[in-house]
């Protein structure tokens, strides 16, 4: 017996019940229906006969009733590739001002659809189809790409050997009681993410110079490597008069190119960057809450020592290294077996000293 045939017995037997019985509310009560049910049912069968009382089947639904038009779904990507950051509420307000009618549930459903619930998943959406189209992408979409992507951020560095670009900048750490302002010269190579670093309670274009001075450039003249280009942001402590700031001398005494990031937009020096949040979390983070530090020469001897670890045992997993260290790359690179040491012997003797 169908569903239908069920429903037409049971309307038969309320209308019988309702006759036997004498009361309508009575046979509504014991059947469970309601008693306006009743008198429509009544009036279906005087003027229908039994056929009226058979339900009509509906017609054929859509799976998906709810989804948005496939028009409108296109649209809501093509969107989303212009604004990956959007939400769903500011999408929807935007297409209504297009003419496009939307929800914000509706613009949810598309994103699950194609995997793009994340404003990650929406910006690497972006980078993918830049890179197969090779389309131009506008200045705001490239700064929301270097911000969440890291290997985009990254890929405007190149080197395609020791020495040929290094990246320098000012890490400020902090103010520290009797000792006064922190600042931490950091020098990069870009081919192989080795790191010279140095303390200074002043940013000053002498402090930018002296690193370099002190154990860069003696480095990689051992070596028997020159050094092609120095690539820093806009800071005073870089740039200046030719003939009177001291770091553009030192550079222009070694035939070294000194390049500079766009101004407010130092996207290519994020490698240095990076080195700048490892030293704060892998170093000054922990060190400061187990040291009282009350001389710059107490820093630069724990710094030095964390130094040694980061170039030759600590293991970088990024695309350049691969799980190598930072000294085993430029061995590798260069052919030798041993490197001269990136901290001076003097400077270790007079750290221990102090320290």
């Amino acid at each position: 017996m169908t569903t239908e045939s069920q429903s037409t017995k049971r309307k038969l037997s309320l209308l019988q019940l309702a006759e036997e019985l004498g009361n309508v509310s009575k046979a509504c009560q014991i059947m469970g229906y309601h008693r306006d049910t009743f008198y429509e049912v009544q009036k279906a069968f005087k003027v229908g006969g039994l056929a009226a009382l058979v339900e009509q089947r509906r017609g054929p639904r859509s799976p998906h009733p709810n989804r948005v038009p496939e028009a409108v779904e296109q649209q809501i990507l093509e969107f989303c590739l212009q604004k990956p950051t959007y939400g769903a509420q500011r999408i929807a307000n935007e297409l209504r001002l297009q003419g496009v009618d939307v929800s914000p549930s509706g613009v949810r459903g598309v994103w699950l659809r194609h995997d793009l619930a994340t404003r990650y998943k929406r910006l690497m959406r972006l980078e993918a189809q830049a890179q197969e189209q090779t389309i131009v992408l506008s200045e705001a979409q490239i700064r929301l790409l270097e911000r969440h992507s890291p290997e985009f951020r990254m890929r405007h560095v190149e080197s395609s050997a020791p020495g040929e670009l290094l990246n320098q900048d000012t890490f400020y750490w902090g103010t520290l009681k009797g000792v006064g302002k922190v600042y931490v010269q950091v020098v990069i190579d870009a081919f192989c993410s080795l790191a010279f670093t140095k303390v200074y309670t002043s940013k000053m274009p002498v402090t930018a110079a002296d690193l370099l001075y002190d154990r860069v450039l003696p480095f990689y003249d051992e070596l028997g490597v020159p050094v092609g280009s120095i690539l820093t942001d806009n800071g005073r402590e870089f740039c200046g008069k030719p003939e009177a700031n001291p770091y553009e001398l030192l550079l222009a005494l070694h035939d070294i190119k000194h390049r500079t990031t766009k101004v407010r937009s130092p996207r290519t020096n994020g490698f240095v960057e990076r080195m700048n949040r490892t030293l704060l979390d892998e170093h000054f983070r922990i060190k400061g809450r187990e040291k009282w530090y009350e001389r710059v020469e107490e820093i630069q001897a724990d710094l030095d020592e964390f130094l040694e670890f980061y170039n030759l045992k600590r293991s970088h997993q990024g695309y350049r290294l691969k799980g190598r260290t930072p000294a085993q790359a430029l061995r590798e690179a260069l052919k030798c077996k041993k490197l001269p040491p990136i901290i001076p012997k003097e400077e270790k003797s007079t750290d221990k000293k102090a320290a």
